[in-house]
């Protein structure tokens, strides 16, 4: 499953917002150097969603503040009881 997430490095700690417009937004402390923030943000939603970190990878963005993630061994409907107005 794919989806979208609008990603805020820097942040005073790593947190899931919201989903706004059908896409996640998450704040995470770490800053964007050496892959670091994307790391935070991999580990964060892993560890939401319950999965091993490994499941998740960013498929479209890497160097920017949205992003594609995919999710492998998920459905839709895992996805949306967690976060009802995401879009996958």
């Amino acid at each position: 499953m794919r989806f979208g997430v609008r990603l805020t490095p820097g942040a005073g700690a790593d947190r899931i917002d919201r989903v706004g417009g059908g896409t996640l937004l998450v704040r995470v402390a770490a800053r964007p150097v050496d892959g670091a923030a994307n790391a935070a943000l991999i580990r964060l939603l892993a560890a939401e969603l319950g999965i091993a970190p490994g499941r998740i990878s960013i498929v479209r963005g890497p160097r920017a503040r949205v992003k594609t993630m995919e999710v492998s061994g998920l459905d839709a409907a895992a996805l949306r009881s967690r976060w009802p107005d995401l879009d996958v």
